[in-house]
């Protein structure tokens, strides 16, 4: 079975590093232990990944590992990858909260709320996954109106489908049917005015962990 990482608070600051270079995640903070997910250097989109980072631990020999969320299922997996395999650790100290009961967003900067809009996310047959993620990659220029003026991906997934381009991930973005919003209206994503979608992309970095609830 898979480790899972406790759920992160808002005002917990966080760690990420972009990948330089495809490994394996194992099980354990050992080069003999099982693989459990491939991390590529891009995205299923072709941005450069990143990785969240968890903890950072020395094995008996001195080499340094880092714990990641994985971009698998089940939700909330995590593993080890060797440091060396990652650039140097960047910081943040945004904080995304989800709430599908109330369909609200709200952002958090040093746990104080710094942006919040009404969002759509996924229909009962198609649910949006609840759990702790982070912000894997911004896109633009999709050339389609229904994604918006700007989308985030997630390293979450979907058990059943989403409408994010790079399969079944969750991915936040813009959309082309504002009046919709808030509802329960998309395949697994969740979906925001153009407006206010534009607003976050002003706010929220790469790395943002998110809690999806």
């Amino acid at each position: 079975m898979l480790a899972s990482a406790s759920p992160a608070h808002a005002g917990d600051p966080a760690r990420w590093g972009y990948v330089l270079q495809a490994t394996s995640a194992r099980s354990a903070p050992s080069g003999s232990a099982r693989a459990v997910a491939h991390i590529a250097t891009a995205t299923p989109l072709g941005n450069p990944n990143i990785v969240a980072v968890l903890a950072v631990h020395r094995d008996k020999r001195g080499g340094a590992w880092v714990r990641i969320r994985l971009p698998i299922l089940p939700n909330g997996a995590t593993g080890w990858i060797r440091r060396k395999t990652i650039d140097a650790l960047h910081l943040v100290r945004t904080h995304l909260v989800v709430d599908l009961g109330q369909l609200q967003a709200t952002l958090y900067r040093n746990d104080k709320e710094v942006f919040s809009a009404p969002i759509g996310s996924g229909q009962g047959r198609w649910p949006t996954p609840a759990g702790e993620f982070y912000v894997r990659e911004r896109t633009r220029g999709f050339g389609n109106p229904f994604y918006g003026p700007v989308a985030f991906g997630l390293n979450g997934r979907s058990r059943v489908l989403t409408d994010w381009p790079g399969g079944g991930f969750v991915g936040i973005h813009g959309t082309n049917e504002p009046d919709l919003i808030p509802g329960r209206i998309s395949h697994g994503c969740i979906r925001m005015r153009n407006d206010a979608i534009l607003r976050l992309a002003k706010l929220m970095p790469l790395g943002t962990p998110v809690t999806i609830r």
